[in-house]
């Protein structure tokens, strides 16, 4: 016969913790425990269940896959090495295609289709290649996604892919495929984080980015958008439960605006770590990092985690720092069981006030978007970019007053460790004149100027 415990303890209020507080404090003040955020919400030094309102949780996946992914840029070999990452432990691909000269169908066809979750993101766009797809996966079981975002790429890069009528156009026959795919545009949301967002911003922006599709595909697309799933590809950074709630309320959130074009209201979730914290110094610091990003995300709920190399600010693609990658996801699913449990941060009090708040934040600031006249009008005028480069601009100054911490970087540094002759990939943002129809967000590491300064003084 079991028993329940708890029934042998009496009820604790929140008032009652906190009066217990302030007599453990002797006097001293209880807000000093009160850790205020840049996103505007402050952390009390506990919560309660009568912090935590009923309410309707989105669905969320069963379980995560081990996502590897791999940039081509032609068909040569690439087979082996999607064969070797599936032989040693990644459950899924993530495949970027850089130019329309790649042969996708040579790809696909090599690959076990009706068992494996493969996502291509197009970093072109070419509705050739749409229309291959549809020919290519005719009468065949697969579990292929699409990403296609040319909102992302206005955003990242300042320019359409041509101009914005052929974009739509082309867009257009991606769209159409949402009938033969799970889903047929992604998300980029990875930009926000990696120039400097914080969570609020991130997410407003995330469902003020995905608005743009859903108004045009309910108007243009009736038939698609009773399908529609997109993708969302989310950078996560190291603050560890936001980034859990960041990805709760993410769902929340697309449940919400989704509900009121009567589209569908389920997604699809990539999580990664974000670059924004990562340094060239004490390298190996990454690794932590990254670790504890991946589990944000497995925690937050996404149904694929792609981990990256430690070493890919600076080296080249190398075997070595894959290995590491995608072994760590293996020992997070095999060794510390995090496959075991579903929605594993339920019932967190914390994990919960803190999603409805993002949540509440995000959709303030989204509502503000839509009034002026929606995403791309604030791009175009560079409103989206001057709040970022603001919040971006804070997080630096807190960085550099050592209020933010990296380890061996403005903290705990190794004087001995020198990286001048090991760097193969140059690591800094790099200045390029061009001509652009919008200001770029500009994607910016926090430890950039101080590793400059650095390497400068290397050899002296």
């Amino acid at each position: 016969m079991s028993k329940k415990l708890f029934n042998d303890f009496p009820e604790v209020s929140a008032k009652e913790w906190k009066q217990k507080i302030q007599v453990d404090l002797k006097g001293a003040d209880y807000e000093s425990l009160i850790f205020h955020t840049n996103e505007g919400i402050d952390i009390k030094p506990f919560y309660h269940q009568e912090d935590v309102a009923e309410k309707t949780i989105s669905a969320t996946p069963t379980d995560w896959k081990i996502t590897e992914r791999f940039v081509i840029q032609d068909e040569e070999n690439i087979h082996i090495k999607l064969q070797e990452s599936l032989e040693k432990g990644s459950e899924s691909l993530w495949l970027q295609i850089t130019s329309a000269e790649v042969n996708i169908i040579k790809i696909l066809e090599k690959l076990d289709l009706a068992e494996l979750p493969i996502f291509l993101e197009f970093q072109f766009l070419n509705k050739n290649k749409a229309e291959e797809l549809t020919a290519f996966l005719q009468d065949k079981k697969h579990k292929i996604s699409v990403g296609i975002d040319i909102i992302g790429n206005l955003a990242e890069s300042g320019n359409w892919f041509q101009n914005i009528d052929a974009d739509h156009e082309n867009l257009a026959a991606f769209i159409e495929l949402q009938n033969s795919l799970e889903s047929s545009i992604s998300i980029n949301t990875e930009i926000y984080q990696n120039a400097g967002a914080n969570c609020t911003q991130q997410l407003a922006y995330a469902m003020a980015h995905v608005n743009e599709y859903l108004n045009h595909i309910s108007a243009n697309f009736p038939t698609e958008a009773k399908k529609f799933k997109p993708t969302f590809k989310i950078a996560l950074g190291s603050n560890y439960f936001f980034e859990i709630a960041k990805l709760k309320a993410l769902r929340n959130l697309y449940a919400t605006i989704a509900s009121a074009y009567e589209m569908p209201e389920e997604i699809s979730i990539i999580a990664f770590p974000t670059k924004r914290n990562k340094t060239l110094y004490d390298y190996n610091v990454n690794m932590l990092r990254t670790t504890t990003e991946c589990m944000s995300g497995i925690l937050g709920g996404a149904d694929s985690v792609c981990n990256f190399a430690y070493d890919e600010i600076y080296h080249h693609d190398n075997e070595f720092g894959r290995r590491i990658a995608r072994n760590q996801l293996l020992v997070l699913k095999n060794e510390s069981y995090f496959d075991k449990v579903a929605n594993i941060s339920d019932g967190s009090y914390y994990i919960e006030t803190l999603t409805e708040q993002l949540a509440e934040k995000a959709l303030e600031v989204f509502k503000t978007i839509e009034k002026s006249g929606g995403f791309l009008k604030e791009l175009k005028e560079g409103t989206i970019q001057r709040k970022i480069k603001e919040s971006a601009d804070k997080e630096q100054t807190q960085f550099d007053n050592g209020e933010i911490t990296l380890v061996g970087t403005n903290k705990y540094l190794n004087e001995e460790d020198k990286m001048k002759q090991d760097i193969e990939v140059y690591p800094f943002l790099k200045h390029e004149k061009r001509k652009t129809l919008i200001a770029p967000i500009i994607q910016k590491r926090l430890a950039e100027k101080s590793e400059q300064q650095r390497l400068a003084t290397e050899n002296q």
